[in-house]
């Protein structure tokens, strides 16, 4: 397990899913938590209470991640409760399913904005603290679809490719400076997004079953906890495809 002792970090879209087991883990590495979310408050304070009576330090903060006002006043709130922030982590997403014929530029709009500008957002708000103390790791949520056909829709991919190009264009830059970035990319998680087409969509896998979310949060901290990785994307999907 890495120890995450005395560490901040901050988990987008937390409240649920993918997002919540991420946050779980973080704090039982020892880090303090902020539990990012945007509806869904009730859960977003159970993810935060779990955290804190593991005996770790933990928020729950509303920001709409897709708005710069919401994530300066985020990192605000998160510093001024919990300190500066060393990890984040770029969760947040949405999934509108959409065929071609359906989608729409208001559909596409929001995904890039929630999917993909929220971690671009995310990212420029934590930065100028990270390049101070030298040190910070941030983890990008991407997607098998940012290289595949995906369930979701063009506009997914998109968003989920454009999220590993930031990546890249991030951890070139900051290498020197000892902040590390990171991709990992799930897919077929055993989520929400899936709907009821669980047993069909296992069928697919080589593994023969969906991915948890607790087997994300394990790549994800595994990533947090080596200084040699940046500008990596680590495919988390039971074999469906390889890098």
């Amino acid at each position: 397990m890495t120890d995450l002792a005395g560490r901040v970090a901050l988990v987008t879209g937390a409240s649920r899913g993918i997002g919540r087991a991420i946050a779980l883990a973080l704090g039982e590495a020892g880090a303090a938590v902020a539990v990012n979310y945007v509806e869904r408050a009730a859960d977003a304070e159970a993810v935060a209470g779990a955290i804190r009576q593991a005996g770790h330090a933990a928020l729950a903060v509303k920001a709409d991640v897709s708005r710069s006002a919401d994530v300066t006043d985020m990192v605000h709130k998160v510093e001024a409760a919990l300190g500066p922030i060393d990890i984040l982590v770029n969760n947040a997403g949405i999934g509108i399913m959409r065929g071609l014929d359906d989608l729409t530029e208001a559909d596409f709009d929001r995904t890039i904005a929630v999917n993909l500008k929220s971690a671009f957002l995310c990212t420029q708000a934590v930065l100028p603290g990270m390049r101070a103390r030298s040190f910070g790791r941030i983890v990008n949520i991407s997607s098998g679809a940012a290289r595949g056909a995906g369930m979701v829709g063009a506009h997914y991919n998109a968003s989920k490719a454009g999220m590993e190009g930031l990546t890249r264009g991030y951890a070139a830059r900051l290498a020197k400076e000892g902040i590390t970035v990171n991709n990992v990319a799930p897919s077929l998680i055993d989520t929400d997004m899936i709907g009821a087409r669980r047993a069909e969509v296992a069928a697919r896998i080589p593994v023969g079953r969906l991915g948890t979310s607790e087997e994300v949060a394990q790549a994800t901290l595994m990533v947090i906890g080596n200084a040699y990785m940046t500008g990596q994307t680590v495919q988390t999907n039971g074999g469906l495809h390889f890098n």
